[in-house]
């Protein structure tokens, strides 16, 4: 994935610009955040090795995204939740990343790595695994990979830092919002928000802001908000009429 700079004369740049998780409701976004889908790519292996985006959305102010699942309009909420009663209970910590990550010391990189927030994205499993690959990071090859792995895990879970400086590896994203497909699972996954988007709880508390998130839109995640990869098991598809 190419690194794309944040633009100060962005729309998705200025203020009030957040997702609000409602209550057993969908997620609120605003601030014109721009919104798009990107597809899992993967090699030829079958191991997720790059995204593609594969559709933009007409620009918003502001827009409400399904998250339960049952929307016929998706990815915009068209009231379902209500009829069907849905129970969107947030389950996720409250934690900082930092205090929920262990550490895998490499040669040359460290490797953060917060199981709770995983997706399912599979990034890591490429060319023997992230991890095993941070163990031989004095190896210019294993580094750069272990590195890229780290930087396209969509959720967050893991964060390459290089070992001398601990600064963290990440791609600088516009903020924006993506609805990821994975082609090779043949399901939809999660809402990703990107580029340091502010979370907020239905409750009015704030999640970390961090600059990788993936939030569940199957509504079957036993870590709401956070995606933790249900959609594979249920067979999720987002049957997106708006782009039919």
């Amino acid at each position: 994935m190419k690194e794309s700079e944040k633009s100060p004369d962005s729309p998705a740049e200025k203020k009030g610009c957040k997702v609000t998780v409602s209550r057993n409701g969908p997620y609120l976004v605003s601030g014109g955040l721009p919104l798009a889908k990107e597809n899992i790519v993967c090699d030829k292996n079958g191991d997720p090795a790059e995204w593609k985006m594969s559709h933009k959305y007409p620009d918003k102010e502001s827009y409400a995204l399904c998250r339960c699942g049952g929307s016929k309009n998706k990815p915009y909420c068209d009231g379902t939740h209500a009829k069907e009663g849905f129970d969107g209970t947030e389950s996720a910590g409250r934690e900082k990343y930092a205090d929920q990550a262990g550490k895998i010391k490499g040669p040359d990189l460290v490797l953060n790595d917060a199981e709770s927030f995983c997706a399912v994205g599979r990034f890591c499993h490429r060319k023997g695994g992230t991890w095993s690959l941070t163990e031989r990071s004095n190896d210019p090859g294993c580094k750069e990979t272990a590195i890229q792995e780290a930087c396209d895990c969509p959720s967050g879970r893991l964060v390459a830092c290089d070992k001398k400086t601990g600064k963290p590896y990440e791609h600088k994203f516009e903020r924006s919002v993506s609805l990821i497909e994975d082609p090779i699972k043949k399901v939809s996954g999660p809402i990703w928000i990107k580029g340091g988007i502010p979370l907020e709880s239905a409750d009015g508390a704030k999640y970390e802001t961090r600059n990788r998130v993936t939030l569940c839109r199957c509504g079957r995640s036993r870590n709401k908000p956070l995606c933790d990869g249900s959609h594979i098991d249920a067979g999720f598809s987002d049957g997106d009429e708006s782009l039919e």
